[in-house]
Formats: structure tokens, sequence, C-alpha cells
């Protein structure tokens, strides 16, 4: 058996301003693919956080694929957003809404929930996927604006999107939570992102306890290292570089790769889970 290459998995050393921007990476992450498709989800309506780029991105594109239509929230990547709209609305023939806003603000998160039930009149699918961090090499490096920003942004928006969304989502519904693999086995220069990546999972597993009786099912996906605009804006060129690399599968994901994991936890192939956690994360054996 030949062995794999990671000189082969290289990326070239690069960097962006936050928060990135997809159409300029190089490559550029892979959010669609050809596949036969089955109308899933033929007739809701899904609200991705963080759906301009990246993960969100490729499962926006999927969810449309498949019969959904979409509102995005994102901060202010406005060619990003467009580009995934364009591709919803011109290939795939489904409605978009775009909600560009800090959703580290509550004020903001009820203006999304509020925005996407004028165009709408329901959420059936809640995706919670939008993040960021910041390196530091000690928890004295971490500073106080930006441990505060990382879990308003990764932890307190899925409590105000969450809060907000649920009195317009019924029985059947399904609410989808970003993790990492960090969560389980953190990070040395990650320290606090780590801490929100398990936070979540711990939200997931309690809010899906809490809405048990109303038949919304909550589930979680922990990705590993993937090759989104996340990355260029919050890494060095050289650690850039060698993204994902050092996984059982010798390079990073594409998000597209990612998709299925939510395409399968918000559709009825899913229906017997609920508190669980996938983890398309290139090999790593995790436990949970």
């Amino acid at each position: 058996m030949q062995k794999a290459n990671p000189k082969k998995n290289l990326r070239e050393p690069q960097s962006q301003p936050r928060p990135g921007i997809e159409k300029k990476m190089k490559p550029v992450p892979v959010s669609d693919q050809a596949e036969a498709v089955s109308a899933k989800l033929a007739g809701k309506v899904a609200l991705i956080t963080g759906g301009d780029s990246g993960i969100g991105k490729a499962v926006a594109i999927l969810f449309a694929k498949e019969g959904a239509d979409i509102a995005i929230s994102y901060l202010n990547e406005h060619i990003d957003a467009r580009d995934t709209k364009k591709s919803i609305e011109n290939e795939y023939d489904r409605r978009c809404l775009l909600l560009p806003g800090d959703i580290s603000k509550e004020a903001t998160c009820k203006k999304i929930i509020e925005k996407t039930i004028k165009e709408f009149g329901k959420i059936d699918i809640l995706i919670n996927n939008a993040a960021l961090h910041y390196e530091a090499k000690s928890i004295e490096k971490i500073t106080t604006a930006h441990l505060k920003k990382t879990f308003e942004v990764n932890v307190y928006s899925f409590f105000y999107i969450t809060k907000f969304a649920l009195p317009h989502m019924k029985k059947g519904s399904a609410i989808i939570n970003t993790s990492s693999v960090t969560a389980y086995r953190g990070s040395a220069s990650l320290i606090d992102y780590s801490a929100t990546k398990g936070a979540i999972v711990s939200f997931t597993r309690s809010l899906s306890a809490n809405l048990v009786e109303k038949g919304i099912r909550v589930n979680g996906v922990a990705p590993g290292p993937i090759w989104t605009p996340l990355i260029v804006s919050s890494y060095k060129p050289s650690k850039v570089a060698t993204h994902g690399s050092d996984t059982p599968l010798k390079r990073a994901g594409e998000p597209v790769e990612v998709a299925q994991c939510y395409l399968f936890l918000a559709s009825d192939a899913s229906s017997y889970m609920t508190g669980q956690v996938l983890h398309p994360n290139g090999g790593e054996i995790v436990n949970g």
C-alpha cells in the first residue's frame, strides 16, 4: 500500500484579515459537488449562522439542493454571501435571505429571527454554526476583549438565536450545533475557543433533553480541520500551509465533506437521534 504523502496536501502560505473572504482563498474551498438529490428537505426553511462561506455555505447549498429555502446569517462578508445566494437561487431555484449583522449582540439575533419569519413564516431547521477564534501561546496572552468576544460569538449567539427561534419551530423541527474536535481533545493555542466548543456539546445535550417533549431534535457536528476562511484569517501563513496534515487522513477536509452530516441530522434519516454529535474530523478518534 502506498503511503500518503503529506507534501501533496500542503496549501499555499496565505493570510487574510478577519473574518476572511472565501473567494480569495487559494485554492477556493469546495462547497458543492455533483450528486443525486432526493428532496429530503422539500418545503423546509433552514436558518444557518455563518452561512456565507465555509461549512455554513456548503450546508446551505446542500440543503437548497434538497428542497429547502435558506436564511443566511453572516457578519459582513458580502462578497461570499452574495455568491452563496446566487448559487442557491440560480442553480437550485430556492429562495435565499441574506442577514448581515453581529450575532454577538442579542438585539441582532432577535432581528435575524424576525426577518426570517417575515420572509418565510417559519423555521424548520436551525443551524448554529458561526464562530471565531484567536490563537494565544498561553492563557496569560488571552485578552479580556478576545475572551469575551469568543464566548459572545461562539456560545451566547447559540442561546440568543435558539431562544428567539423556538417559538416559530414545531414538532419535527431540528436544531444542529457546530462544535469542534477541540471540544474533545483541547488545543494548547486555542484555550478559550476549545472551551466554547465544549460548552456547545453540553448545550446540545441539555437542550435536546429540554425539547424532547416538544418533538424538536437537537444534535451537533464536531468537525476537525476544515479548509475555511476561519483558517486563513486566524493563523500565520506557515500554519495555514500545513493545516490538517497531522490528521490520520493527512489533509484538511473540504466543507462539502462535512455538509452531509448536517443533512443527515436535519432529515428524517436521523429521526431516532437527539443529543448526539457526529465527528467528520479526518480520522481522529475521540470520546463522545
